[in-house]
């Protein structure tokens, strides 16, 4: 517990630090506060390997997409994922609840690096040209767009039905997706205390082309992640 407390008391000050000295870059350009984000995911490594003695694995590297437009798709199981794998990739464009973009000042981030948002289990109009958005987004940007398909985070050994929202984002932009399997809830749980001295894995999982219909897609993605954290669990 004492290392929970230790964990978070320095994590959250530097995330509200890196916040503060950033602010300036709302009136620079997006990469200064892309470059903020960056270094958010790298204090998220420090700070849970000086403090919960983790280490971050990170499994074919070989796989990652090169020299054509992606989009990533990952499992989620802990806040750890949206902060590290910006230093992974190209500056990700995330999709996320729109609750998080109300967040003082970290919403405000959210925002100004490009993010989309989309109310879940509602039909809004601003949900109704979600796809259009993404499309338009993706099509401007050399930044690969990053989706969690479970929808929200979920348990070690929790296994839903990927949303079908990962689906239609896959045929509508019509370009190769890169799974990944996260098993960051064995750490950093959803709920509930840290785990001291286990290994956070990132496994980087071969491409999936654009030559599936959107079902196809959605049952293949889903074996290949759930496959990959039976192994790396």
């Amino acid at each position: 517990m004492i290392r929970n407390f230790i964990f978070s008391i320095f994590f959250f000050t530097g995330i509200v630090i890196i916040s503060l000295i950033f602010l300036p870059s709302f009136f620079l350009p997006q990469k200064i506060v892309i470059f903020g984000g960056k270094l958010m995911g790298y204090w998220t490594e420090f700070c849970l390997r000086v403090f919960l003695s983790t280490k971050i694995i990170i499994k074919g590297k070989e796989n990652i997409v090169k020299n054509q437009k992606f989009f990533i798709a990952a499992s989620h199981q802990s806040m750890f994922e949206t902060f590290y794998l910006q230093t992974i990739f190209n500056s990700p464009i995330f999709i996320l609840k729109n609750e998080l973009l109300l967040i003082p000042i970290f919403g405000w981030y959210l925002k100004k690096i490009g993010s989309i948002s989309i109310k879940r289990n509602k039909v809004t109009k601003d949900n109704l040209g979600f796809l259009e958005e993404v499309f338009k987004k993706v099509t401007n940007s050399n930044r690969p767009l990053i989706i969690f398909p479970q929808g929200t985070r979920v348990l070690p050994n929790e296994r839903p039905n990927f949303k079908k929202g990962a689906a239609r984002i896959y045929e509508k932009l019509k370009i190769a997706c890169q799974p990944i399997a996260i098993n960051s809830g064995q750490v950093w749980p959803k709920k509930g205390v840290k785990i001291y001295k286990k290994n956070i894995t990132i496994s980087i999982l071969p491409q999936i082309k654009n030559d599936l219909n959107k079902e196809e897609f959605i049952k293949i993605l889903e074996e290949k992640i759930y496959s990959e954290l039976d192994v790396i669990s």
